[in-house]
């Protein structure tokens, strides 16, 4: 039981942190805890859960992606291409935007794992690759998606926003394999200790592979809803995306040191992100001044992060004391 607690004392208090923000911002906010509210909050903060799950799977196995916001660019411009048409064709343009994302997220692993080059160079450079290549398709935002799904994936079912749905259908899609599979348990040993686990039998290559191309779909995942909160397809909105994504999974209990988190600890982060931000609008700080604000605070969540002040043991170090 002590162990247990251990393992989720940070995303415990990320999650109290959450309910704090939160009900602060509705109670300043001067429409309340109305329907369409939460949906604009549930909206954004969706955005950003996707890509910071997408960056939880390349640090759980000891990894950064920093091509993170470059393939949510790429597969928003896709989209844009994509999602217009008959049913069948915008049926087709999803599975298509997604496979983008994974071979996107295939190519980091394959360079990373046999290249053996580290993450953080890899993706810096594909992350140009991406972000060019959308720049070519869609120099200036435009093309077109389709309304009706738009709507359908922005809006609110019952009063519940369509987005948070969204965010814990794929939430609960990874969680059961990352704990009860070899696959996902071989995730956080890799993260762990790597070769401790490859001495075990673990496949590590494959593994690491699985994790990299796995973020890709995430990031795509991001993208398309990218797509149908703005209607449009924008190279330029990538940036963002990777430095929040990075100090979200801090903010969730996800180590930067590998092995430990949950990918709902990472979309935990990014609702305590985006929640920040919406109080800094509605509190009346200086326009001019909130991207100061919230610049620092990515900047001390992610030197936190690196310093090891949000370091948590992982499995293996808990259960061998």
């Amino acid at each position: 039981m002590k162990a247990w607690l251990r393992l989720r004392l940070r995303l415990l208090a990320a999650i109290a942190a959450l309910v704090v923000l939160f009900v602060a911002y509705v109670s300043i906010h001067p429409r309340g805890a109305s329907t369409y509210v939460l949906t604009i909050w549930a909206n954004q903060g969706t955005l950003l859960g996707f890509a910071a799950i997408a960056q939880f799977f390349a640090v759980l196995v000891r990894g950064v992606d920093l091509s993170v916001g470059s393939m949510i660019a790429l597969t928003n411009v896709a989209a844009s291409f994509l999602l217009v048409g008959a049913p069948v064709a915008i049926a087709a343009g999803v599975v298509a935007v997604l496979l983008l994302g994974l071979c996107c997220g295939l190519i980091n692993g394959l360079f990373i794992v046999y290249g053996r080059i580290q993450p953080i160079i890899v993706t810096l450079a594909t992350g140009s690759v991406y972000a060019g290549l959308a720049l070519l398709l869609r120099p200036t935002p435009g093309g077109a998606i389709n309304e009706s799904l738009s709507d359908a994936l922005t809006y609110d079912i019952s009063g519940t926003p369509t987005s948070i749905l969204l965010l814990a259908g794929a939430l609960l899609l990874v969680a059961i394999p990352l704990r009860r599979t070899p696959l996902g348990l071989g995730m956080y040993a890799i993260g762990s200790a790597e070769a401790s686990a490859y001495m075990t039998g673990v496949r590590v290559n494959a593994i690491k592979l699985t994790a990299y191309a796995t973020g890709g779909v995430f990031a795509a995942l991001a993208g398309l809803y990218v797509s149908m909160v703005t209607l449009t397809g924008d190279a330029g909105v990538g940036p963002a995306y990777t430095l929040n994504s990075i100090a979200a999974v801090v903010l969730g209990g996800v180590s930067l040191n590998g092995g430990v988190g949950s990918p709902l600890g990472a979309a935990v982060g990014a609702l305590i992100l985006k929640t920040i931000s919406s109080l800094m609008f509605f509190s009346g700080a200086p326009p001019l001044a909130q991207p100061f604000f919230e610049g620092l605070i990515l900047a001390i969540a992610i030197g936190l992060g690196s310093l090891g002040v949000f370091r948590v043991r992982n499995k293996l170090d808990l259960f061998n004391r």
